[in-house]
């Protein structure tokens, strides 16, 4: 395979030394790796899509305030409690409310879009917002497969996965516009894109977004480390492989353009309430909306009334216990330790907090009492 691992520098938001790349993130408060937030866009029942979106950019300014480094949304699709099909778009919207924190995909699934396409779309958001997009990329479908089917119009699902390192390679290229002569795409240019600055008179930002591999197995980790980028690993859904991948991610990293050292971020889901029941009552909401989905069964977000009437199976309370297992909740003190405690047995370079309830306010009720629990900043 070609070598892919071009320069992508992109300064901070101000140009300060605190995070050169665009990548590395500055502890805040008492936090001893920096936080930031991934959001699902999440619909509850009794809500609409809209309040969704607006709770979402609430999060988001919220989290700014309180010095968490970013903040990502994920690509999904036919879920109807997950309103995040269109990442580009939510981050659109996202950048024109916010003024300073990253913003980015956790992630853009490749194989379902021309890497053409996403090279435009965050080239497109980069020029709104410079300095603050991270494009994260994965290589699942995020959904079933005959969603999948759908939007990559052919049933062979497996050779999208295994030409991701393939379509990675052209993305990078239509990013810096690097194609060799020769090469079928030569003269084609994503624009937004460097290709501006080489026009008469042309004028172009020297950011571009840092790419980033997402993963919740070895693929993606081996892959992010021999090419030198940065990778974020699905700790939330997939907990048993975190610290296997993580080393498979250190042992096979090679120096680059881009990083001299591994940076690794790990997505975990937390949740503080004002009291452990509290706590307890909004995480059955989310644990219960995953067996509904692992079943087939995709909705909406149940409320935590229904959740906690609901009649699980005995396999389905085994499921449920071994999910909770994986969810950081309670006081905020009790997340604190949770959180401290995981980045110390992970080796975690940042941590990127998903609360997942059926409302709005739980949210952000959690995300202000974790930023209290660390003494984050509280800017206006």
């Amino acid at each position: 395979m070609d070598d892919i691992r071009g320069d992508q520098t992109s300064g901070g938001t101000d140009g300060s030394a605190a995070d050169p790349d665009g990548i590395r993130g500055t502890a805040a408060g008492t936090a001893t790796v920096p936080l930031s937030v991934l959001d699902l866009v999440t619909v509850g029942q009794g809500r609409t899509a809209t309040q969704a979106l607006r709770t979402s950019v609430e999060i988001a300014k919220l989290t700014e305030s309180r010095g968490f480094h970013r903040f990502w949304v994920a690509e999904h699709h036919s879920m109807p409690g997950v309103a995040s099909s269109s990442p580009a778009v939510i981050l659109a919207h996202i950048a024109a409310h916010t003024e300073r924190i990253r913003l980015g995909s956790g992630g853009v699934m490749l194989p379902n879009h021309a890497p053409l396409v996403i090279a435009e779309q965050f080239g497109t958001l980069e020029a709104m917002a410079p300095g603050r997009i991270d494009l994260g990329l994965g290589r699942a479908p995020g959904t079933d497969g005959a969603t999948a089917a759908a939007l990559r119009r052919s049933d062979r699902l497996n050779e999208g996965a295994d030409d991701f390192p393939q379509q990675l390679m052209e993305l990078i290229r239509f990013l810096d516009d690097e194609f060799p002569d020769g090469h079928p795409y030569s003269r084609i240019h994503a624009v937004p894109g460097p290709v501006q600055a080489t026009a008469p008179g042309g004028v172009q930002s020297a950011h571009r977004p840092p790419v980033w591999l997402l993963g919740s197995s070895g693929f993606s980790a081996r892959l992010a480390g021999t090419l030198g980028l940065p990778f974020a690993f699905a700790h939330h859904f997939s907990a048993q492989n975190t610290i296997p991948a993580l080393d498979l991610y250190r042992e096979s990293f090679r120096p680059s353009a881009v990083l001299d050292a591994p940076y690794a971020l790990i997505g975990v889901s937390a949740l503080a309430a004002d009291d452990e029941r509290e706590a307890r009552r909004q995480v059955l909401t989310g644990a219960l909306s995953m067996v509904r989905l692992r079943t087939g069964r995709p909705g909406l977000i149940p409320s935590p009334e229904e959740a906690a009437a609901y009649d699980f199976s005995p396999m389905e309370r085994e499921f449920v216990d071994g999910w909770l297992a994986n969810v950081v909740h309670g006081t905020a003190d009790a997340v604190r330790g949770g959180l401290d405690d995981l980045a110390k047995r992970t080796g975690a370079d940042e941590l990127m907090i998903t609360a997942n309830a059926h409302g709005g306010e739980a949210r952000l009720r959690s995300y202000e009492l974790i930023a209290d629990a660390y003494g984050l900043p509280n800017a206006p």
